[in-house]
């Protein structure tokens, strides 16, 4: 009989896009795999992967007690219906809810603490009430996967977790045949791309402000945004802003992709200034694809750039540093952006391999598994 396997999310899309190769070696493995996320447009694409969707409302960036009572309740009886044999969780809400749930029925867990985002940086009431929830959801975890060694640091010196039940992987991996290198473009006006959610925190602010700063210097250089905008987040950015710089000039917002192949393909460099990420997808993807990166020097962020060579990285927060880091790629010749891309390439190859982060999870599950027979 098979074993049942459930992994959580806070979105569809974030299962598809981000633990897809995972799925889909369970089910070749001969697994049941169930994705418990909200239901949304990518729902439906969980299906044709061959596992089963169960629906479950989540309120992302609330901290209604009510809606987070539900939120438990709603877990605690899918796990008592299901019956898992190990319990997968990704984002917040499900790492502390769902594990919480999972730990009630003896279910075991595998928990990916994949960034600590705006909760951390602001550093206020709701970090420390995060902290307490953290520390009482994570108590029972069989093995907690952090996606930079900062972040586990933090966990283990605020005693959030057991040191000995947790690892380091190297984000969510990269699956190095859909990210195929390909030729810089051909174009002399260097495209620099920013990929990520319209959030400040994510430091699109400071890439538009040294957008604004390399035009009034005349540089020849085009200045795009790809990505969700009216998120539920504090850190939101509005469309009216958005618009706002595009209309100036400043910027060209591309909107969202459901495949960021095309644009990655159509960039000479892909930045990403962020506060703090756990390991950013969208470098991972661009450094794939054969791109020169500039990243701020944050956590997360700067595990990716090797500075000079794949990228640079520039000081967090300072749009006047991530300028003269773009005016730096500007000043390289053509044959010098590609030997920085093929850098970039090789380091995703050596490091940030799919395969290294499924195999850590299959072989997680198979001793788990082992243990309770």
């Amino acid at each position: 009989m098979s074993k049942k396997i459930i992994i959580a999310a806070n979105s569809s899309w974030n299962l598809l896009n981000f633990r897809k190769g995972l799925i889909q070696k369970l089910i070749s493995e001969n697994y049941e795999v169930i994705a418990l996320s909200p239901y949304d447009n990518y729902s439906s694409d969980l299906l044709n992967l061959g596992c089963h969707h169960l629906p479950i409302s989540i309120e992302n960036k609330g901290t209604n007690p009510i809606s987070d009572i539900l939120l438990l309740l709603s877990f605690l009886k899918v796990i008592r219906e299901q019956k898992p044999d190990i319990f997968l969780s990704y984002t917040v809400k499900p790492n502390i809810y769902g594990s919480i749930a999972a730990n009630m029925y003896s279910v075991p867990v595998i928990n990916n603490i994949s960034g600590l985002g705006s909760v951390f940086i602001r550093q206020n009431w709701i970090t420390d009430l995060v902290k307490k929830l953290y520390s009482f959801a994570l108590r029972g975890s069989q093995k907690i996967f952090f996606q930079n060694k900062d972040d586990r640091n933090l966990f283990i010196k605020d005693g959030l977790v057991n040191e000995i039940s947790t690892e380091v992987l190297p984000g969510s991996g990269i699956d190095l045949d859909h990210f195929a290198k390909t030729p810089l473009p051909n174009e002399n006006k260097i495209n620099f791309l920013l990929v990520a959610r319209m959030l400040w925190d994510k430091g699109v602010g400071e890439f538009v402000s040294a957008a604004r700063s390399l035009r009034e210097k005349g540089a020849e250089a085009q200045f795009s945004l790809l990505g969700f905008v009216d998120i539920e987040n504090p850190s939101a950015i509005s469309r009216e802003e958005i618009e706002g710089w595009s209309n100036e000039g400043i910027i060209k917002f591309l909107g969202k992709s459901d495949d960021v192949r095309d644009q990655i393909n159509e960039a000479h460099c892909v930045v990403l200034p962020s506060y703090r990420e756990g390991t950013p997808r969208s470098l991972l993807e661009a450094a794939a694809m054969g791109r020169p990166i500039i990243a701020a020097d944050s956590v997360g962020c700067s595990d990716v750039v090797d500075d000079k060579i794949n990228g640079y990285l520039c000081r967090t927060k300072d749009s006047e540093d991530l300028a003269r880091k773009m005016e730096s790629i500007l000043s390289l010749s053509p044959k010098e952006l590609e030997n920085m891309g093929n850098k970039s390439r090789e380091k995703v190859e050596n490091e940030y391999d799919e395969r290294i982060v499924i195999d850590k999870y299959l072989e997680s599950i198979k001793q788990i598994l082992t243990k309770s027979n």
